[in-house]
């Protein structure tokens, strides 16, 4: 957007303001006129422009006088203002430097030399207003709590603020040359999350881009994982090559850790009462039905089998009660370890609760599958098999799936979980969108994709958190949805695990 400077032309002569306002009409300036002093001031307040052009020999309030009143204010004082006088004597330029005038044009003047001093005073005040708004806007960046930075095509790092550099790992000192790559940087320090978004974006023509992207660092035995949101704007390379893209980094931390925990709350809640409560429905209901024809045993059998139900239920709540008024903090990661031995039967406990009549277990065990160890809490665990387990019987035609669970040890020492199904395939725009973690940024954001629920981009939030990946395709094969998980694995079997793939190999 090109900028226009705005002159104040100020004379009581209408001859002479007409004279000045044609010589400048064609010079690209947005010219506005006064032909007095205190009209001058108020025009001057309401539209401070880049320049005035006043006249000194007026009456009732004189050029000197409106300079002087001009530089007292807080906010027109730095306007640069010319002097327009007949007066050619030292006094009175003396006056005028006291007043505060930056220049003196004697009538009659050169057209020539009043265009080019008009010209060059208008850059000069351009300039100092650019440099005055950067001053203001780089303090603004500085105390944002975001992390801004600026980077070329080619990934060199220009800009950071100081929240960029505190999330980077760069020297605080803004003066210190960053030698490292975009690239590199979070390349080092960072999990790239969802891998497809980060994949040649920064070659990409689109100035913006709705995909989202994620730094994350898991986390650790004494840290939490470290969750950046990452919102890029392309600036283009046909103007200059020394700011390509502006990079903003988002702490989405908190937000990601609390739609963890009501999604982990959500199933929690829903797997621990779903049970206790069809039985006491069922038993009511027999009750209910059959009550008159039942005899004593078979209504006491009944009344035991409803209690029993409530007992169950009122454990329940407690153990929910008891969640809901601990320190409640995440599950994952180094807290856990779910040993591959246990994967077996919990799920076909899974499947049992579910009624997931058709689902097949192939290579759960080999030679040392058993003392293998994932990085990951057994409860987490079946929270994330349950979430795809439950996706697999609602989205199949029938609600009945045939589900094949796969597993092996991969070659860099990690744990492959995969879950096939026989259900139905998905465009590659709900697929992108499927595993893309959301959190409650407003209020009626639900962090859903229409169709999907918030359940498989939690999978994928949670796997990110522990140094894992999520991956969602279709099946070649036939209608159907693989989802594939990649666990990492204990230090101290991470050798062992090398070893096992290598052999299956």
């Amino acid at each position: 957007m090109t900028y226009t400077s705005t002159i104040l032309i100020v004379d009581d002569d209408d001859l002479s303001r007409d004279t000045l306002e044609a010589l400048l009409s064609n010079q690209g300036y947005n010219l506005a006129l006064a032909d007095n002093g205190q009209e001058a001031l108020e025009k001057a307040a309401t539209l401070v422009p880049d320049l005035i052009l006043l006249d000194v020999m007026m009456p009732d309030m004189d050029g000197f006088e409106v300079c002087r009143r001009l530089r007292a204010d807080s906010v027109l004082g730095e306007i640069p203002i010319i002097l327009v006088t007949a007066l050619d004597d030292r006094e009175s330029r003396l006056e005028g430097i006291e007043a505060g005038a930056d220049d003196f044009i004697t009538k009659p003047y050169d057209r020539v030399e009043l265009r080019t001093r008009v010209k060059t005073i208008t850059r000069l005040n351009r300039f100092r207003r650019l440099m005055a708004e950067r001053t203001k806007f780089e303090w603004v960046i500085d105390q944002a709590d975001e992390g801004y930075l600026s980077i070329t095509s080619s990934g060199q790092i220009n800009y950071a603020n100081k929240q960029a550099r505190l999330y980077l790992n760069l020297p605080p000192d803004d003066t210190t040359p960053i030698a490292d790559t975009f690239q590199t940087l979070i390349s080092s320090q960072y999990q790239l999350e969802p891998k497809a978004a980060w994949k040649k974006w920064i070659h990409t023509s689109s100035k913006t881009s709705k995909q989202k992207r994620y730094l994350v660092r898991p986390e650790t035995r004494t840290s939490t994982a470290f969750w950046l949101e990452v919102d890029i704007l392309h600036l283009g390379t046909s103007v200059s090559d020394d700011t390509a893209w502006i990079i903003k980094l988002r702490d989405v931390t908190r937000a990601m850790a609390m739609t963890q925990n009501m999604w982990e709350f959500g199933a929690m809640v829903s797997h621990k009462l779903r049970t206790p409560l069809i039985g006491m429905l069922s038993g009511m209901e027999l009750l209910t039905q059959f009550g008159p024809e039942l005899s004593h045993d078979e209504m006491t059998k009944l009344a035991e089998q409803a209690l029993k139900g409530v007992k169950r239920l009122r454990g329940e709540i407690d153990d929910i009660l008891h969640f809901i008024g601990s320190a409640h903090s995440s599950s994952l990661g180094d807290s856990g370890k779910m040993p591959v031995g246990d994967l077996p039967n919990m799920i076909e406990s899974i499947c049992l609760d579910m009624e997931i009549s058709k689902a097949y277990i192939h290579q759960i065990e080999d030679n040392h599958g058993r003392q293998t160890q994932l990085k990951i809490s057994t409860h987490a665990l079946e929270l994330i098999l349950r979430e795809i387990l439950e996706n697999s019987k609602k989205f199949h035609p029938q609600q009945n799936p045939a589900v094949t669970i796969t597993t092996k040890h991969t070659q860099n020492g990690r744990f492959k979980l995969s879950i096939t199904d026989d259900g139905i395939h998905l465009s590659p725009d709900q697929l992108a969108k499927a595993l893309t973690p959301y959190y409650q940024g407003e209020k009626y954001f639900t962090g859903e994709a229409k169709g999907m629920g918030l359940g498989l981009s939690m999978v994928a939030a949670s796997m990110w958190s522990i140094g894992g990946t999520c991956r969602l395709f279709n099946r070649e094969d036939s209608p159907g949805l693989v989802v594939e998980l990649i666990l990492p694995i204990t230090k101290k079997l991470h050798r062992l695990a090398e070893r096992i793939a290598a052999k299956e190999k």
